[in-house]
């Protein structure tokens, strides 16, 4: 321990040994020591010599560090010394302070070196993995650095050997999930070395679910307020999707799109930003941009920017396009994005027109952009990137590019004033004094007049009013005056790409351009091409070439002093045919040329390089060789290509038409194969529906042999009624017998009342009626009991049909309900299951069946209401023919009531009588006179009656 403390620093008795010397002896001992506390000791005085003696450190300690890598993983605090001595000698990320500016290139050399040393064995990056792998703080962290140090030397190398290592990016992913911050956000910084410029680890890592772990990150640290984790993250995710299809389709099906919503979404207060939240909302922006840029697949940018239409992100860039207070590169970086995601989009594009500036009155956005574009004060960036919006806007919209001419054409002008409109903004622009204002308003216009020969016939309408008093003159003719005047070479070029981009395919327009009066135009161009003058001017003597080979090429020979035969002539003679085509040469050979034809923004250091735009360097590439060929062709050859130019044009007419006509049966096809798809569909619905229907009649079979049971059942009991109503006719002729016979006792009672002076015959009759009025009330009362009993159960058999009758009507009803949906439903399906077979006819055969058994149920209960009717009547009929036998019964009772009353008092009349016939009998006999009793005299006449009753028989 006393040697480390020398080596260390500390005090010693013996000269101090050189620093070259202390690291081998350091390294003899982490080789040679058996002790874990001594190497452990050795290597952390290695990694603090690494630093001030990073070359011997790495020469002398690199192959031991490694030894001790494979060896003592099992004491986490020596590997991760390791780990930091090896992060020194490969780094450069030295202290500034320690860097010098004659050495920065050694440094890199140097590093580069280690680099290459240390992965020349692909088992180092492999055990480099391995250490990553490990949750020890002291391990993990500082295996992440040196990975990190090793990508930035040597990363095609270190990408490749992770790429073969089993689960290799898998690993390096885990670290975005570990709950430590500063090895996550270390592990952002390893993922951006190590998906730099490979597709197939950019891919991998995208399907390791990195979109959703870093967009988690950047919603956790604050979206665009957050700090310099965002700004790792964001450049992770450029990496991932830049120039990758594939990841840019995944995070378009993923839904991320939406997810990016949130990080425009600024308040009213836009003043004093941070530089972090510029930098992040910049990169959130180009971030935006790479999803929708225009070297993408143009199937994968029209999804992405329908999705960004859809969630609400273009409307709330265009938000932050309309606010105040946002800086300028971040609006300029805005304005640049709105551009790209409208591009090509017509539904962005409508959406776009649509939108207002928040001024009063207020404006259409694409008026207050074409107000600073030609706005010399306004910065040059943020004019460019207007000029590319509207660029953008026109791109593939021959609405918006209708509307903006329809605002130059006489009609449309608002003579009031009051709001200006984007056609006398770019008029405007166009004729100003600065020539930046000049190229823009023409680039503008003629992107207004891109492909469509409509709007530059339209244009040719246009009058401009140059000075008070004189007449007005054409815009076209306008064009030319300035270009006669010899303004600033940056003008003309702007408006004879404007003149060339009209001219272009509209012979019309040819025809206005030549019928100038004083053939200004044409002889000003002949002279500035045939003049010799220096290179600022090629450029513009190029172009001058390619109009009036425009004028050649698309001339249609209405002007007989300017036919193509002639003005070629002419050409021969004043620039001669070599030179002519030397010219026009000179267009795509220019520097600034090459430049613009790379990509549509029209991007530029300075102003004055502002001279090509890239739509304009497409119609150079296609007129170019057609105008050379044009100028050589002799006058036979004309009229031959005239002839088959004819041709060709009624061969493109037809083509056109037939075109027209297969596009039309191309979407009658996809009309066709949807109504077949959908048709298919609703067969396969019906064929299910089928197949319910078909279990739904068995069930309706099952109910109705139910109900044909319960049926016969009713019948039986509609038979036993009709015995109780025979029962009930047998007791009605009991109830007329026993009128008949109460009829009789009432002429009997009659008698008995004329007979009452007859005392003997009176008291008989009065006797035997007694007797039989006794019977006839207790069959009287019996027959009325009996009556009303029955009456009773017939009414109650009559609810008991009611109830069942209903019932069976409620169920009839539902199996009608139930029939009429089955027979809509195979109407539906008729035309589907025509030729279905074996289920149409099951279903047919099925309803006919039900239809007919529907119609016997009908006929039944026709039947059952028939009978139920006439049982009505019986019973009413029977309900009152009891009451009328219940009157005259209670008539009879009164009547008998009031005869027994009067038999009551003829009794006491004939025993009063008695009592004094007895008396005046006994007086009789007292006075001595012989008096018959009555048994006598009764015995006497019954004999006299008898003999004569022998009499009679004898005669």
């Amino acid at each position: 321990m006393n040697f480390l403390r020398g080596v260390m620093g500390g005090p010693s008795a013996g000269p101090q040994p050189s620093g070259a010397d202390t690291i081998q002896k350091l390294c003899d001992r982490v080789a040679s020591s058996t002790l874990l506390d001594d190497r452990r000791d050795a290597v952390r005085a290695l990694k603090s010599l690494s630093k001030k003696y990073r070359l011997e450190v790495g020469i002398q300690a690199m192959e031991h560090l490694i030894h001790v890598l494979q060896t003592d993983r099992s004491d986490s605090e020596i590997i991760g010394y390791a780990l930091d001595t090896l992060y020194n000698v490969i780094s450069n990320d030295l202290e500034e302070e320690e860097q010098e500016e004659n050495s920065a290139k050694q440094v890199d050399d140097l590093g580069s070196q280690f680099t290459e040393i240390f992965i020349k064995q692909q088992e180092n990056v492999t055990l480099l993995l391995t250490l990553v792998e490990e949750f020890d703080f002291h391990v993990r962290w500082p295996g992440v650095k040196l990975l990190t140090s090793l990508l930035k030397q040597q990363g095609p190398q270190v990408q490749q050997i992770i790429l073969v290592s089993p689960m290799g990016v898998s690993r390096l992913m885990d670290l975005l999930a570990d709950s430590r911050e500063v090895i996550r956000n270390d592990g952002v910084l390893l993922l951006q070395q190590l998906t730099k410029s490979n597709a197939a680890i950019q891919k991998i890592v995208a399907f390791e679910n990195a979109f959703e772990r870093l967009l988690d990150i950047v919603t956790e640290e604050g979206n665009s307020d957050g700090g310099i984790v965002v700004e790792d993250c964001l450049l992770l995710l450029q990496n991932l999707l830049k120039n990758n299809n594939s990841n840019q389709n995944f995070f378009k099906e993923g839904s991320y799109i939406q997810r990016m919503k949130p990080w425009f979404e600024v308040g009213d207060d836009n003043c004093g930003w941070s530089a972090q939240k510029v930098t992040n909302l910049h990169l959130m922006l180009q971030l935006v941009r790479v999803l929708v840029s225009p070297t993408n697949p143009p199937g994968a940018t029209s999804s992405c920017q329908k999705a960004m239409f859809h969630c609400g992100l273009l409307q709330q860039l265009c938000t932050i396009l309309m606010a105040t207070g946002v800086p300028a590169d971040i609006l300029t970086e805005t304005i640049n994005t709105v551009s790209e995601v409208i591009r090509g989009c017509q539904t962005n594009q409508d959406y776009f027109a649509s939108v207002n500036a928040p001024s009063n009155p207020p404006r259409p956005a694409i008026v207050v952009l074409l107000m600073s574009m030609v706005n010399e004060r306004q910065p040059f960036v943020l004019r460019c990137a207007v000029l590319y919006c509207f660029q953008c806007f026109l791109y593939k919209n021959q609405k918006g590019q209708g509307e903006i001419v329809s605002t130059l054409l006489p009609s449309t002008i608002d003579a009031t004033g009051n709001s200006v409109s984007a056609g006398q903004l770019l008029c405007g622009g166009l004729f100003s004094t600065d020539s930046l204002s000049n190229w823009c308003a023409a680039v503008a216009l003629a992107h207004a007049l891109q492909e469509n020969g409509t709007l530059k016939e339209q244009l040719l309408r246009v009058q401009l009013a140059t000075s008070i008093g004189n007449p007005p003159v054409s815009l076209l003719q306008q064009c030319t005056n300035i270009l006669s005047q010899g303004s600033k070479v940056q003008t003309r070029v702007g408006l004879l790409m404007l003149l060339c981009t009209w001219l272009s395919n509209c012979s019309i327009a040819v025809t206005h351009f030549l019928h100038n009066p004083a053939n200004v135009p044409f002889f000003q161009l002949t002279g500035q091409i045939a003049e010799n003058l220096g290179e600022e001017e090629q450029l513009v003597q190029g172009l001058c070439a390619l109009l009036l080979g425009i004028s050649i090429y698309y001339n249609d020979n209405s002007l007989e002093n300017y036919r193509k035969e002639k003005l070629k002539q002419l050409i021969e003679k004043r620039i001669g045919r070599e030179n002519f085509i030397e010219k026009l040469g000179f267009i795509s050979k220019h520097e600034l040329y090459s430049r613009a034809a790379q990509k549509p923004q029209p991007s530029f250091s300075t102003p004055d390089h502002m001279m090509f735009d890239h739509e304009f360097t497409k119609l150079v590439k296609e007129l170019e060789g057609v105008i050379s060929k044009a100028i050589y062709k002799s006058s036979e050859e004309d009229k031959k290509e005239e002839e088959v130019k004819k041709t060709l044009e009624q061969h493109d007419n037809i083509v056109t038409h037939y075109k027209k006509v297969i596009r039309e049966q191309d979407q009658e096809l996809e009309e066709l194969k949807q109504r077949i798809s959908t048709l298919t569909s609703q067969n396969e619905q019906l064929q299910a529906t089928v197949t319910q229907q078909v279990s739904q009649i068995q069930q309706h079979k099952d109910q109705y042999n139910l109900l044909k049971v319960q049926l016969g059942k009713d019948t039986q009991h509609h038979n036993s009624h009709g015995d109780t109503l025979q029962m009930n006719g047998i007791q009605t002729e009991e109830m007329s017998k026993l009128k008949e016979e109460l009829e009789e006792w009432k002429n009997k009672h009659e008698l008995l009342q004329g007979q009452l002076k007859e005392k003997d015959s009176v008291i008989e009759k009065l006797n035997s009626s007694q007797l039989e009025m006794g019977a006839t009330e207790q069959s009287l009362q019996a027959s009325r009991f009996g009556g009303l009993e029955h009456s009773n159960e017939l009414q109650k058999e009559l609810e008991m049909l009611k109830s069942q009758i209903q019932l069976q009507a409620a169920e009839i009803s539902k199996l009608q309900m139930e029939n009429q949906k089955l027979q809509v439903m195979n109407t539906a399906a008729d035309p589907m299951l025509g030729d279905s077979g074996a289920p149409a006819a099951m279903s047919s055969e099925l309803e006919a069946r039900l239809e007919q058994e529907i119609k016997e149920l009908k006929s039944q209960i026709k039947a059952l209401s028939e009978e139920k009717e006439s049982l009505k009547h019986q019973l009413d009929s029977s309900t009152s023919t009891v009451a009328i036998l219940q009157d005259k019964n209670s008539k009879l009772e009164r009547e008998v009531a009031e005869s027994k009353k009067e038999q009551d008092d003829l009794l006491v009349l004939l025993a009063d009588q008695d009592q004094k016939i007895s008396a005046q009998k006994m007086k009789l006999k007292d006075f001595g006179v012989a008096v018959e009793d009555e048994d006598d005299t009764e015995s006497g006449d019954q004999g006299d009656e008898d003999e004569d009753g022998d009499e009679e028989e004898q005669d």
